[in-house]
């Protein structure tokens, strides 16, 4: 397997116009490979596991939203590429969806710490969430934010184990007020696998 790319630079950045060109068809094959990234856990949680394609396209869709030009760019590397696995970890943006506002506000408010009570289970053996600590994403009354960015540092074995056809991963929350788990797909298993050294 060739060697997964750990960091998007300033030469990776296309020029808007040259974007802007490719932008449908990029979008287009980008749905298609996060098909195998994203898996829910419980009602209202998804987990968005990124590579460095997916932060490549989100660095150039803020570039391209905002129109900041160069100015914008360096903070945009600065803020997305500590979400690129770095091979021996597995990186997932996770989101509490909840479309009614006073429903998402009740609940958020019962989750606080939840970023710190995410796993993954390979094969049993658990591997405790570390959370992205660019901001923080429990307020001091206890409430969670909607968005999580959360690293798994597995092991050697950890990761060769995972990268074995047929293993069993496990992803979930043990936060007394969301305790839920999914077995993630063979299919999100072996794209995962990518990822990993």
């Amino acid at each position: 397997m060739a060697r997964q790319n750990r960091e998007i630079s300033r030469q990776d950045i296309l020029p808007m116009d040259i974007y802007e060109s490719q932008r449908k068809e990029r979008r287009r094959d980008l749905v298609a490979l996060k098909r195998n990234r994203r898996v829910e856990v419980g009602p209202v949680a998804t987990w968005y596991f990124e590579n460095y394609e997916t932060m490549w396209n989100q660095i150039h869709e803020m570039l391209y939203i905002e129109r900041g030009g160069e100015a914008q760019i360096a903070d945009e590397l600065s803020a997305y590429n500590p979400l690129i696995p770095q091979g021996r970890e597995l990186v997932a943006t996770v989101m509490f969806e909840i479309d009614d506002a006073e429903r998402r506000k009740r609940l958020l408010g019962k989750l606080g710490g939840i970023e710190l009570k995410a796993f993954l289970r390979v094969n049993g053996e658990e591997v405790t969430a570390r959370p992205e600590e660019d901001v923080e994403r429990t307020t001091a009354d206890g409430k969670a934010s909607s968005v999580h960015f959360l690293h798994f540092d597995l092991t050697d074995t950890q990761a060769t184990a995972f990268k074995q056809p047929g293993a069993e991963v496990v992803i979930g929350f043990s936060h007394p007020n969301y305790h839920h788990m999914t077995q993630i797909s063979e299919e999100v298993r072996s794209a995962l696998a990518q990822d990993l050294d």
